[in-house]
Order: C-alpha cells, then sequence, then structure tokens
C-alpha cells in the first residue's frame, strides 16, 4: 500500500452560519496543527471546556439525536459534523485545529462543497509523519432490519451506495466511487442533504430541520419532484448518501482501507459499522503482545526483582510489574493497577482514576528497560530529555490491567526516540513520543 504523509492545513480561515437543525447561528475557526495531533474541536464559547476528537467514543445516541451525527460530553454537544468530517477526511486533512461557537456546525448549502472550497483556498500541506491507514482484511457486516453495510478488503477506500425509496419519486438509486480528493470534490461534495415532504412535519415534531429550507435542503414531492430547487445530480440523494457515510467513516479516527458497501444505511447502522472496524483495528495492534520472547525463562517474563537490575527505580515508584516481551527494538510490560496504589487516596478519591503522569512514566520505565537492558549499557541510566506528543484517550482505573509497549524508533550514538503506547482490554489509553539518552551512571 502506497505510503502517504500526514496533512494540514497553510492558514488560519473561518466560517460561520445557521445550524440545519437547531437553526442557531455558529462559527467554526480552522487553524494549523502538528503532525500526530488529528482532527481536534475546541468550544471557544464555553471557558475551560477540554478539547474532543471527532471519534466514535465521542458519539453522542443517534437514538437520541436523530438525523445527524454528533459528539459531546457531560458538558457540551456539538451537532451535525458529518458534513464537515466528509469532506476534511476525503481531502485528506489529518490534522486541524477547530475552533467553534456554537452548538451545531453551519449547514450552509447543505453539501460539503463550502468546506472543500475553502480548505482549498487556505492551502493544504504535506507534514513530516506518515498517515496511517487500517487496511481491512476480512468482511465485515452489520445488518439492521433493511439497512445493511459491509467492508470488504480492497487496496483503497471505494465506497458504493443503494439508495431505495419504492413508490416515491426518488425510487431507486446507485452509485459507486474509489475516492481520492479529486473525485470527491467533483462528483460528491456538491450533493445535498434531503428528505422527502411527507417527513418535514415529523422532524419538525422532533424539533429539527429549524434552519432548514428549501435552498439547504432538497425537499422531494412524490408528484413534483424538488419544491423551489433543482438537482445538481439526477442521482443527487444517493450522493449525498455515500457523502454522509464517509463523514461517519471519519469517526474512526484514520484512514481506512476497503470497499464499503452502504445498502439503505443511516447513521445509526455507518457508526456500528465504525465500532466493528476499531475493535478491529485494536485487536490488531496490540495481537501477540503477551507472546513470550524465546529469550526467557519458562515464565517468558522479567518480574520485578530482574526489572530493579535493570533501572534504578523502586517502590512506590517502580510501575511495571513484569515485561513480557524483550526484543531489540521492542519492549512489552504490565501493570497491574489495584485500588491499593498509593495515588488513589488524593487523585479523585470518590472516583479513582490513575494520574495521566504515571502512566506516561509506565511507559518510560519500560522505556527504560529495553534501552538499559542491552548489553553496552548495562549498569548506566537512562535520562529522559522530552515528551512529545502526549495523548490520553481513556481513564485507568483500579483493576485495569495496563499493557505498555514502547518501540525504537530512532537511535542515534547514545540519543534515542522512543514510542510509548497504553492499552486496557485492547484499547489504548495513552500514547507519547520519548527521546531519551543513554549516561554513564
Amino acid at each position: 500500500m502506497e505510503k502517504r504523509a500526514q496533512k494540514t492545513i497553510k492558514k488560519v480561515f473561518s466560517i460561520e452560519g445557521i445550524g440545519l437543525h437547531t437553526g442557531q447561528k455558529s462559527k467554526l475557526t480552522f487553524k494549523p496543527s502538528p503532525a500526530n495531533s488529528g482532527i481536534i474541536f475546541i468550544r471557544a464559547d464555553i471557558p475551560g471546556a477540554e478539547p474532543i476528537k471527532p471519534e466514535i467514543d465521542n458519539l453522542l445516541d443517534i437514538t437520541k439525536f436523530p438525523r445527524r451525527t454528533s459528539i459531546g460530553n457531560e458538558h457540551f454537544k456539538i451537532h451535525t459534523i458529518e458534513h464537515l468530517l466528509s469532506a476534511l477526511y476525503s481531502m485528506e486533512i489529518d490534522n486541524v485545529f477547530i475552533e467553534i461557537e456554537g452548538d451545531e456546525c453551519p449547514g450552509l448549502d447543505g453539501s460539503s462543497r463550502p468546506f472543500v472550497e475553502l480548505l482549498k483556498k487556505a492551502g493544504i500541506k504535506n507534514l513530516s509523519s506518515e498517515r496511517d491507514i487500517f487496511a481491512v482484511k476480512e468482511p465485515i457486516y452489520v445488518s439492521d432490519n433493511s439497512a445493511h453495510i459491509v467492508a470488504l478488503p480492497s487496496d483503497e477506500l471505494k465506497i458504493s451506495y443503494i439508495l431505495d425509496y419504492p413508490n416515491t419519486f426518488l425510487k431507486s438509486q446507485y452509485a459507486s466511487y474509489t475516492m481520492n480528493p479529486e473525485i470527491y470534490e467533483k462528483e460528491i461534495a456538491p450533493a445535498r442533504t434531503f428528505c422527502l415532504r411527507e417527513e418535514v412535519e415529523a422532524l419538525k415534531s422532533l424539533g429539527l430541520g429549524k434552519g432548514s429550507n428549501y435552498k439547504n435542503t432538497l425537499v422531494i414531492d412524490n408528484d413534483k419532484g424538488v419544491i423551489e430547487n433543482e438537482f445538481r445530480f439526477k442521482d443527487e440523494p444517493v450522493r449525498h448518501k455515500i457523502s454522509d457515510l464517509i463523514g461517519d467513516l471519519a469517526l474512526f479516527g484514520n484512514y481506512i482501507s476497503a470497499h464499503i458497501i452502504g445498502i439503505k444505511s443511516g447513521h445509526s447502522i455507518n457508526t456500528k459499522l465504525v465500532r466493528k472496524l476499531k475493535e478491529l483495528y485494536n485487536r490488531e495492534r496490540v495481537s501477540g503482545i503477551v507472546t513470550p520472547s524465546p529469550s526467557f525463562d519458562a515464565y517468558g517474563v522479567l518480574y520485578t526483582e530482574e526489572i530493579s537490575k535493570i533501572i534504578p527505580h523502586r517502590y512506590p515508584f517502580l510501575f511495571v510489574d513484569r515485561i513480557v516481551e524483550l526484543t531489540e527494538n521492542k519492549a512489552i510490560g504490565i501493570k497491574d493497577v489495584t485500588i491499593n496504589e498509593w495515588f488513589f487516596q488524593g487523585h479523585f478519591p470518590g472516583r479513582p482514576v490513575m494520574p495521566g503522569v504515571i502512566v506516561v512514566e509506565a511507559m518510560a520505565q519500560v522505556g527504560g528497560v529495553l534501552m538499559l537492558s542491552k548489553e553496552e549499557n548495562r549498569g548506566k541510566m537512562a535520562y529522559f530529555m522530552s515528551i512529545d506528543n502526549v495523548k490520553f484517550r481513556k481513564a485507568v482505573r483500579p483493576g485495569c490491567q495496563l499493557i505498555l509497549q514502547v518501540e525504537l524508533v530512532k537511535m542515534k550514538s547514545r540519543v534515542a526516540r522512543i514510542q510509548g503506547k497504553a492499552f486496557v482490554d485492547g484499547k489504548i489509553v495513552a500514547e507519547a513520543m520519548f527521546m531519551s539518552t543513554i549516561i554513564d551512571s
């Protein structure tokens, strides 16, 4: 599979408008961001609000917020992000900060085209890091009554969709595209959101569509066709379904190589597929991590007494219980987190959470084992010079088994660059990039 550089935008820009469902005015400000930072939303209108990523773990219940894709937490919500995410994903923007003022992304003309035009105007630039692409290796199928969605192995991202509205003006439509920025911009981005005329009152009764009108939403009458508007494409509705599907796939958090086939699928079933893909992705990332190295003893581990001979840390500041894999360029350690840990006494005692800095320190200690276990470094010291791109994704609580994986990215003289990742139940909870140096003790 072809390797590709991560990308961001070249300059800051803003856009504002009315939300399709809330009818409220909102403003988005886009800012360039460094490699490996991802897409980050920041509620600029809520002082002290923490950043949030448009990823599947932050998805709000679609049964409570239907006909759109929304993310949020206990403090705020951001609605109708699918058109924006579809544009970012398809234009291959990996990293950008988005400050939002308001509860919903602007609806604009009901399509992704305005976002594409602004992204291109701002300029798109390559970054030094490579993009992470997840290749689907086996068929994955999700079904819900008459709606279905399938992910099949493919060397590229291809989207096919079957729309079926029997006994209506729309009837059945089919479209299929191999995605790249050029095809998306020309064939998919201009396609606008739509609904049947008979759905309008039901949607309004649910409090939806307050910002919708005949200009930004194609309202389809069974006899007359589009009301007070006209199609940009004869099959514009099915193309918009593809746009929405891409926006939902963006919740995966990385790029996907697969042939995705949607059959009457909507946000609910689309996101169920994303959850399945994410579970598979996480399993693959940690698969084999408890496989013993043939260089170990019969149990395939180093326990604390052996670890203490390699790194200088001691209780209560030794956060690695055992090492389960140790090779030239990789080490995997385990920390069994119990309620008896000393730091739980004062860190959110009512709802114990392992401090993020200690998770990072635990990764660093496994990194120390990796460096100092080498014969030429025995008896020396490893000092960490810097920590970059630290990300905390999930809380670590008592009862968790923390799996700590570090890999040597680059070694020059006595200076090493190490990638660290921490997992619980196969899901990544934290990661960081470390720079360390070896010195004589």
